[in-house]
């Protein structure tokens, strides 16, 4: 019966130090101490070797054996199921998942893309320049004088005087690089932003985007022009909206004229927006200068075209009702939300 105690008294000594860190702790443990063929299950089997009237005490001592190692075993578990194990995928993946923000396109980036669609609907291919540009490109091509008042510096970024170097003031930059590149026929538009020596305000800024748009081919007439622009404005802002052309005046295009629509603000009542005219200017176009063909090597005897320009901050302004252009740069959370779903 001594030896019996002893060997209970070394099973619990052993069982206090088990490592519970190593892996399957719990599993194993049970196998060594629990198991079939494990060390409980041995000294129970020699029992029968105690005398008769031992067997209760030692039954007892057995039973806290058996009771000490299945709470071990338990604890091991319930550790082991609290901490994470090495190469193991822990998650539950029956939780719902975390709501993420949706993203969305900036309101001018909505409009440039309808834009540059219906363009490209009728046959324009998209054209893109660089936003530093020299005098000549931005100016000289165009059939702007020296003395023109678009080359002060009061109107113009220039970044070096000689030479001239500056911040585009228009997309006709771009225009003038098509035509020295290509020859008729020329069907392009050009996004792009663009730099003036403006006050920031609701109603201006520094840096604005336009969409300029040049066609050049044999017997290209005015019709064609006020046609392409019908078609613009019917798909950006429906059929239900009025158009009219005024007389203006551009270096670059002869004749010229500035085209207005509507009011979508007031359905052409009068608003603040429209100056109570019921109608709001949106771009300006013309017939492309003779002068401006021949700096291109272009006969303006056998080829004519048009060309129209517009800012996106304008058209974005009456499609969505905006007006501040400040907020299309101020980068307001609250703003960009409201454009989350508008493809």
């Amino acid at each position: 019966m001594d030896a019996l105690i002893q060997q209970i008294a070394d099973c619990k000594a052993e069982m206090a130090q088990f490592d519970s860190q190593q892996p399957d702790a719990a599993e194993v443990f049970r196998i060594r101490y629990l198991g079939t063929k494990g060390v409980v299950k041995s000294l129970m089997g020699e029992m029968k070797q105690v005398a008769p009237d031992q067997r209760k005490e030692m039954g007892q001592r057995m039973n806290e054996l058996k009771v000490l190692a299945e709470q071990q075993w338990e604890q091991l578990k319930e550790q082991q199921q609290a901490a994470p194990v090495a190469g193991v995928d822990t998650i539950d993946r029956t939780l719902p998942g975390t709501t993420l923000t949706a993203g969305t396109r900036h309101p001018l980036s909505i409009v440039r893309n309808e834009i540059v669609s219906i363009f490209r609907r009728l046959g324009f291919a998209v054209a893109e320049g660089p936003e530093i540009e020299d005098d000549w490109h931005n100016f000289g091509a165009m059939n702007l004088p020296e003395d023109h008042p678009a080359r002060d510096m009061q109107d113009t970024f220039y970044i070096q005087q000689q030479p001239a170097w500056l911040l585009r003031t228009h997309t006709s930059s771009v225009q003038a690089r098509v035509m020295e590149q290509q020859k008729p026929p020329i069907r392009v538009i050009c996004p792009g932003r663009v730099y003036r020596n403006e006050t920031i305000s609701a109603r201006a800024h520094c840096f604005f985007h336009q969409v300029e748009g040049l066609y050049i081919d044999e017997q290209v007439s005015f019709a064609d022009l006020k046609q392409t622009l019908y078609f613009f404005v019917q798909e950006m802002f429906g059929s239900s909206v009025k158009v009219r052309f005024r007389p203006s005046y551009f270096p670059f295009t002869e004749p010229s004229a500035e085209m207005d629509i509507s009011c979508l603000i007031c359905s052409g009542k009068g608003c603040n927006i429209c100056k109570h005219s019921g109608w709001v200017e949106i771009l300006g176009s013309g017939m492309v200068h003779p002068s401006v063909l021949e700096n291109f090597s272009i006969d303006p005897n056998k080829y004519t075209g048009f060309a129209f320009g517009m800012g996106i901050e304008r058209i974005t302004q009456l499609k969505f009702q905006i007006n501040d252009l400040r907020l299309y740069s101020q980068n307001d959370i609250r703003f960009l939300q409201q454009f989350t779903g508008v493809v």
